[in-house]
């Protein structure tokens, strides 16, 4: 494990900003229980001489829980339900899938 490793491992297991959640894969099944961070930033869209405010989800999921998310997949975050859209994205070092969500 490296040392980045270990730190992704603090930030997903500090219950300030990582949230248990059930994976499920093609959105079937019971789910794979995981860790994840979610954040919700709102992306302005620009229409002509018009700016809108979207809100977004977000989730993080570490690869090692995750090991190929794709479009369709569903996030259970207690009573939220979140369902992955788009392809995911991996950071730099192969360690955490981003993946863009709708509720």
């Amino acid at each position: 494990m490296t040392v980045f490793a270990a730190a992704l491992d603090v930030l997903f297991a500090d219950p300030n900003i990582g949230e248990d959640a059930l994976w499920k894969a093609g959105g079937v099944g019971s789910g794979v229980p995981v860790r994840v961070i979610r954040k919700s930033p709102d992306v302005v869209v620009r229409f002509g001489d018009t700016s809108i405010v979207l809100p977004t989800n977000i989730v993080d999921v570490r690869k090692a829980e995750v090991a190929s998310p794709a479009e369709g997949d569903l996030v259970e975050i207690g009573t939220v339900i979140l369902k992955v859209m788009g392809a995911p994205v991996i950071d730099q070092l192969g360690l955490v899938w981003t993946c863009e969500a709708v509720a």
